[in-house]
């Protein structure tokens, strides 16, 4: 019988017509994050080098002397390290939009970060192209005549024009998502200031 019942709740419910002159009221905060997985290759390459020098540590005869293989083993070491976390930082980007500012955050751990107060952007515009290639690699880059940016795919980005006259690029899945609630946020303030 419970399921009887179940049924003829489901029945006397009514689909109610949404307000449409009432105006949708902005989520608190907006999150979007994107994501490139070609950059575990280029981790599992340091986890490859890191190997290779605990190899040469172990396992060498060490008849060559001390310096070099303590040198070889270093740098082996170091090199994968830096590859290891260099693109670890930069396989995914979270971005997230509250009331007060814009927050990007890079990686697993959270670095690079950078925190942009909305009182200081002027404007938001959608890019529906941005690769590495137009930024000079993945990763935080900066550009003399372009401005600075996220980069950790080929994509749809956001591009922001800063009050300092620099701008700031990010590449983030649903941009266009991220420009509306930037834009009305930058709205909604301009006309919370004008009152």
């Amino acid at each position: 019988m419970p399921a009887q019942r179940n049924l003829s709740n489901l029945r006397n419910m009514r689909d109610f017509p949404r307000d449409e002159t009432r105006p949708a009221l902005p989520a608190e905060t907006w999150t979007g994050r994107a994501t490139n997985r070609a950059q575990w290759l280029l981790a599992l390459g340091g986890c490859a080098f890191m190997a290779l020098g605990i190899e040469l540590a172990v396992d060498s005869a060490w008849t060559s002397g001390v310096a070099p293989l303590a040198m070889a083993v270093v740098g082996c070491i170091a090199a994968g390290l830096l590859v290891l976390f260099g693109t670890l930082a930069f396989v995914h980007v979270a971005v997230k939009v509250d009331k007060d500012c814009l927050e990007v955050r890079c990686g697993h751990i959270g670095l690079p970060r950078r925190r942009i107060p909305l009182s200081q952007i002027v404007g938001a515009e959608f890019v529906a192209r941005v690769t590495p290639r137009q930024w000079g690699g993945w990763g935080y880059r900066w550009r003399p005549h372009q401005g600075t940016a996220v980069v950790v795919r080929r994509g749809e980005g956001v591009m922001l024009r800063l009050g300092d006259g620099h701008t700031f690029t990010i590449t983030v899945d649903n941009a266009e998502a991220a420009v509306r609630v930037i834009t009305d946020r930058l709205r909604s303030g301009a006309a919370g200031a004008a009152h």
